[in-house]
């Protein structure tokens, strides 16, 4: 007789998610899982059409719930969904990605062989349109985010941070559960405390989610300028948490801006350095490129530079008052004062 498979919450934090949100559970409820399931979509305060769609759902499916999450914020939204989900496997999932079909089943095997507390594999960024193809492109691209594997993949082992994240649901009570004071990076932070807590991580290729990028220039420029930001945060609070790789885009805009300044007033030998950025993301857009349209590769430079200079943008004027307002203190049990699901 098979091994019963355990039973799983899908937890979501769910903002301003009409365009994606019905596609996004329609791929968790179709999973190729035996293991009992519930789907708890956390909502913030949308302007969309989100809760509408979340109440069909709810009525459409048993298993679906909703529990609200007045402040709108990611790392409160995940928690409250957590307090309200019962079993004890927990998978994150965003209201923009599409899980692939064995991705849960996967995931509980993975946790099983390895004895991690936290799985993750790759984000496959995939595009609808030319715009959101060149940042597909940019995001699984080494020239767009260096070595992390979570977008490019590589081999499965033990890794820093992952994806999204399969959790026993042991391991984010014994740590407190997402830390609230992080409104980005939160997933990061998060797997640094299971870490020292003696936890493993781990990276799997064999784990795909399918993630729409953001539509526009000005949307990704505010994603990555975040991003940015709230990890020179991790920095402040972690200390020795930062690597190379988190330096390079803050250490490219000012050399390039460096380089533009001196080079109109002083020498324009100077703009070599601003022109050297151009031709490399120009030449790295070629292979990111490949099977596209031209009108997408011709905006994946686009794509790089936004995401480059706004991260790099980010993380130079991100304030210490910032991360002096994190509090570095245990959070409670989540087992108690759960909200409850409707």
């Amino acid at each position: 007789m098979p091994t019963q498979q355990p039973a799983v919450s899908v937890i979501m934090p769910v903002l301003n998610e009409e365009r994606h949100l019905r596609d996004s559970v329609r791929h968790i409820l179709g999973q190729d899982y035996a293991g009992e399931m519930e789907v708890v979509i956390a909502l913030g305060p949308s302007t969309d059409r989100t809760d509408e769609i979340a109440a069909q759902l709810v009525r459409e499916d048993p298993r679906v719930h909703t529990v609200p999450n007045p402040t709108g914020r990611t790392p409160a939204a995940l928690n409250a969904a957590i307090k309200a989900s019962r079993h004890p496997i927990v998978v994150r999932v965003d209201g923009h990605g599409m899980l692939s079909a064995n991705y849960i089943a996967t995931a509980v095997r993975l946790l099983e062989e390895t004895g991690a507390q936290n799985v993750g594999g790759i984000m496959h960024a995939e595009g609808e349109n030319a715009w959101e193809d060149a940042v597909a492109a940019a995001m699984t691209s080494k020239i767009g985010v260096g070595n992390a594997a979570f977008h490019t993949g590589g081999e499965a082992g033990p890794a820093d941070t992952v994806y999204l994240g399969v959790f026993r649901r042991e391991a984010l009570e014994r740590v407190g559960g997402y830390n609230v004071e992080f409104i980005r990076a939160q997933d990061w932070e998060l797997n640094f405390r299971i870490r020292e807590a003696g936890g493993l991580i781990w990276f799997s290729p064999e784990l795909k989610v399918q993630y729409r990028p953001r539509p526009s220039v000005r949307a990704l420029a505010k994603q990555y300028k975040d991003y940015g930001r709230w990890r020179h945060v991790v920095a402040r609070y972690h200390a020795g948490s930062i690597n190379l790789r988190y330096l390079a885009p803050p250490t490219a805009l000012v050399a390039i801006a460096a380089g533009a300044v001196v080079g109109a007033t002083v020498t324009p030998w100077a703009l070599a350095v601003p022109a050297g950025y151009l031709a490399a993301i120009t030449a790295g857009s070629v292979p990111a490129g490949r099977g596209l349209s031209l009108k997408a590769r011709a905006q994946i430079p686009v794509a790089l530079a936004t995401m480059h200079m706004s991260w790099g943008f980010g993380f130079l004027t991100s304030p210490r008052s910032l991360a002096d307002k994190v509090i570095a203190s245990r959070r409670p049990s989540m087992r108690e004062d759960a909200p409850a699901a409707r």
